[in-house]
Order: C-alpha cells, then structure tokens, then sequence
C-alpha cells in the first residue's frame, strides 16, 4: 500500500466474520470537504480496535456513521458499511433502529448531552431494556443496578432517583457507560469514554472491558485520543488523519515502529513521552506534512 493511503501492517487473516465491515466511506457535510475520505475497516468479534487522530480527524463522525446517527446535513457514500451483516448505507430506518442497541451501542463523547434532562436516570435506564418484555420491572432494577455497580457508581440504588444535572460529568460517565453495557451490544463503540474520569477509575473502566471481551465476546471501537489507552486495551489500531486512514496495523508493530510522517508526529505530542528539558512543547507541522505526505492533498 502506497504512502497515498496510508500503511497497512496487518498480518494473518481473522477467521470470524466481521461485525463492522466498512468498505471505501465517505462522509461529506453540505457539499464541503469531506470528514472522512475512502476509509476501510473491519473489527471482529472479540477484537478491540483503536482510532486514534487529532479533533477534527474524522474519528467520531466514523463513528457516528456506524448507527447512522449522523446530521441530516450529512452524505454518506461508499461501497458498503455492514453492521451484524446489514448494510448500513442501503438499509432502511426500520432496520437501522433495530440494530442500534443489540448491534451496537455507543459510549458519545459528553455524557452532559447523551441523556435527558427531563426524567430520572432510572427511567431512561429502564426504557433501554424495553425490548425485554419477558422481564418484570424488578428483574429489570436489578439488572440496571449490577451494571452501575460494576462502573463503579456509588450508591447506585439513590442514583436512579436523580436527574444527569445533579450529577458530576465523572459520575454521569460511568452511567453512560452502564447504559451501552445494558444493550449486551455485539459491537461496543467507545468515543473517548474515560475522558472524564480519573485515573482509578479509567483503570477500572478498562479492566471492565477486557472482562466483557473475555467473557462475551464483544467487538470494541475504541476511539481516543489518549494514547496509553490504546496501548492498553487495543489488539490493532488505525491512525486518521484529514479524514483518511493513513496507518493500521497490530497495536505492537504501530507503537514501536510508526511508518507514517503523520503517525510519527503525534506520537511525539505525547505528553508521557516527551523528554525533560527541552525548552519547548512539540507540534505537528502540517504544512510540512502537505509536502512529504500526498495523503494530506485536498486539505483546506
């Protein structure tokens, strides 16, 4: 693969079926220059895979994308985008919606918008799990309640009660985090889900993923901008920039040898691994990227 798309690295062949299989998407708002150009990408079951770019690199409208969850204002072309064997580009609302919880479920970026602010975290909770008639509401409060306790929620119980405005933005995270942990989803899409929390519990929201891959198979999006995360719980990782895929590969071959121009400079923006004493913080040059990268053509 030339540099103009970017490296790919990976090596063997998955013997799964894909959950998500994107082919050639591209995602454009009002006619102007696209979000997100040309990309591929598969995750398998059982698989975590990591997005990793700069704000602005297109990562969560990839991943809005998946759910169909984009504005109305947006377009998006390419050859397919299969969820749990659907296309997601050709099927119809009906079908969409079917799989937005079973297939797949998302932990957005800011906790403050992802629910209402008009009825209690109890009652959105529990409307998740509508399509469980068979259960009673009690089954139902306990199942929500072992999901708040494993993200480690205090009090979980009083929590349902409350409205998300009474709530810390850490503490709101962890029930967003429960609520997506609620749908059993076959695909867990994760945008930037330990932003808010501190560091203990970042470690215990990982933790609880590995868990849930292990004991259920579940095929993970992780998308971040924390690198240590990716390092952390990612089997491979893709690096986006300017809308494109310009690296993927296994999460070792990627961190311990970067290819791309683009893929180097943002590892050296890592706080963690900057070194001491050198006077200044590092950038990326982007126009220097323009001129040794043709990936970067068609930037504005």
């Amino acid at each position: 693969m030339n540099l103009e798309f970017g490296f790919n690295r990976l090596t063997g062949a998955a013997l799964a079926e894909p959950v998500l299989d994107i082919g050639d998407l591209t995602i454009s708002y009002s006619g102007g220059v696209p979000a997100v150009r040309g990309v591929n990408l598969t995750v398998r079951p059982g698989e975590v895979v990591g997005v990793i770019g700069e704000s602005g690199s297109g990562k969560t409208s990839l991943a809005h994308a998946v759910l169909r969850l984009l504005p109305q204002s947006a377009v998006m072309t390419g050859q397919h985008l299969s969820l749990c064997g659907a296309d997601i580009l050709q099927s119809p609302d009906k079908t969409v919606a079917s799989l937005r919880g079973p297939g797949a479920a998302m932990i957005f970026q800011n906790p403050m918008t992802a629910f209402s602010p008009l009825h209690t975290l109890g009652h959105q909770l529990t409307d998740l799990l509508w399509r469980d008639r068979k259960a009673s509401k009690q089954e139902k409060r306990e199942r929500i309640l072992a999901v708040l306790k494993q993200v480690g929620l205090p009090d979980p119980a009083a929590r349902l009660e409350t409205y998300p405005f009474q709530l810390s933005g850490g503490m709101l995270q962890r029930v967003a985090i429960a609520a997506a942990l609620l749908m059993r989803p076959s695909l867990l899409i994760a945008d930037e889900p330990t932003t808010a929390l501190d560091v203990t519990m970042e470690a215990q929201i990982l933790h609880l993923m590995r868990e849930l891959r292990a004991e259920s198979g579940v095929a993970i999006l992780m998308i971040s901008h924390h690198l240590g995360v990716i390092a952390e719980i990612c089997d491979r990782v893709a690096v986006m920039y300017a809308g494109r895929i310009v690296e993927e590969g296994t999460v070792e071959a990627i961190f311990a040898d970067p290819r791309h121009p683009y893929t180097k400079a943002l590892f050296a923006c890592e706080p963690s691994l900057i070194k001491t004493g050198i006077g200044r913080l590092p950038v990326i040059d982007h126009e220097a990227l323009r001129r040794v990268a043709p990936v970067a053509r068609g930037m504005p």
